[in-house]
């Protein structure tokens, strides 16, 4: 394998779901078929049928001593499944997989500690599981409850923790017990900000300092494009596409988000009963509807949204992120609006001028919020949108990080790119 610490050769993994065969039209029919199934030989008329559903099917990679991998996907995907197998928690219907090294795994919440021992003990009895000597453990241990900050919480058992906690442990342990490889799903997502950008540093080093190995799963692409130097996309149990972080998360972003260049949402999504966002739309020079923007023509937008009450001192912003998930601009008014608006429907309109991206995927996030005071709804990755290259003064830079583009002479031109 040579530096190859993980090889998967056509994994595939099937799970078998039970079907009611017939739905049952009242309580009584309910009762009778249970009761049929209890007492007779016969099948009852709701007999169950099994269905055979393929959660992985025909994966291919490899990742090697150092790496930082990253797997993308949608709920459903085959990601959580993937790792699980990688974790050797579940076996593989198909294929192979060949792995060299002690992996560590943080999965799911609630996995991997007795919630009946105290954090003291959990650790150690990881460290066991891991392979490791008491000794080797006790070295680590300091570092352990410095990083997950639960050192008045130690000698408590754990099923007493909050999630929070819970969390940091749990990396914690999985990250200082030096495994060969560290597996990681979005778990993390529990953790506060700071937490969570703690824990990013820390697979860094471990890769990058240590040399071990990290797969990274994650719904934040700027934390997959952050970490990982690789990206795998899964969808429907198979590898859409791998690669650079850059190219598969613009892609991604591009086949997941809305492309139609409009999209609706119901009361039901809002966050605050007192308003609620209706629809977004994204529109060319000549207003025609649209998710593909020529770079030399501006780009309009249009958001639609519904108080249910006056509401004083609103604000609408809007926020555009890159393919690696990193804001580059966002907007709201720099003097707020001190007077109630009235109930009813509102219309906004935005220009963003032509020559203010930089050519490449994008995603678009909407918020209403009082400034300083509370967040009425965020609406995060609401469609994407794509700016083509058609000859602008920069295009012989194509591919280079130009960052602020200033026109001397005639005005002020802003270029963002990060």
């Amino acid at each position: 394998m040579g530096d190859t610490v993980i090889r998967v050769e056509n994994l595939g993994k099937k799970y078998t779901i039970g079907h009611q065969g017939k739905g049952y039209g009242s309580f009584r029919e309910m009762l009778t078929g249970r009761w049929q199934k209890l007492w007779s030989a016969k099948p009852s008329l709701a007999e169950a049928y099994r269905e055979e559903f393929w959660a992985l099917q025909d994966v291919n990679f490899e990742v090697k001593r150092g790496d930082r991998l990253g797997i993308i996907g949608r709920n459903g995907a085959g990601k959580s499944t993937l790792l699980k197998i990688l974790s050797r928690i579940t076996e593989p219907t198909t294929g192979r997989i060949a792995i060299r090294g002690r992996v560590a795994s943080l999965l799911e919440v609630g996995t991997g500690f007795h919630p009946e021992l105290t954090g003291r003990e959990n650790i150690f009895l990881n460290g066991v599981i891991l392979g490791m000597k008491r000794r080797e453990i006790q070295r680590k241990f300091d570092e352990i409850v410095a990083f997950a900050e639960v050192e008045k919480f130690l000698d408590t058992p754990v099923k007493h923790y909050s999630s929070g906690m819970y969390v940091r442990l749990a990396f914690a342990v999985a990250a200082h017990l030096d495994p060969e490889i560290l597996v990681v799903d979005e778990v993390l997502a529990v953790g506060d900000a700071a937490f969570q950008k703690k824990c990013l540093g820390k697979m860094e080093d471990v890769a990058e300092k240590e040399g071990r190995t990290v797969l990274f799963v994650s719904h934040t692409m700027s934390a997959i494009a952050k970490l990982c130097q690789q990206v795998i996309w899964l969808a429907q149990g198979s590898i859409v596409q791998g690669g650079a972080p850059s190219t598969v998360i613009g892609q991604y972003l591009l086949a997941g988000a809305e492309r139609s260049g409009e999209v609706y949402f119901s009361e039901t999504s809002a966050l605050d009963s007192r308003c609620h966002l209706k629809r977004v739309c994204l529109l060319t020079e000549s207003l025609e509807k649209s998710s593909i923007f020529d770079v030399l023509k501006p780009i309009c937008l249009q958001i639609e949204y519904v108080l249910n009450q006056k509401v004083a001192n609103l604000e609408i912003s809007l926020r555009i992120s890159n393919s690696n998930g990193i804001v580059v601009c966002s907007s709201n008014r720099s003097d707020s609006i001190d007077y109630p608006i009235d109930k009813g429907l509102h219309l906004i309109s935005i220009k963003i001028p032509k020559l203010f991206l930089v050519p490449g995927t994008y995603s678009l996030s909407v918020g209403i919020h009082v400034p300083g005071t509370e967040v009425l709804g965020f609406y995060e990755d609401i469609m994407s949108f794509e700016v083509k290259e058609t000859g602008s003064p920069m295009a012989i830079y194509e591919g280079w990080n130009y960052g602020v583009v200033l026109q001397i002479g005639s005005g002020l031109r802003r270029r963002c790119s990060l």
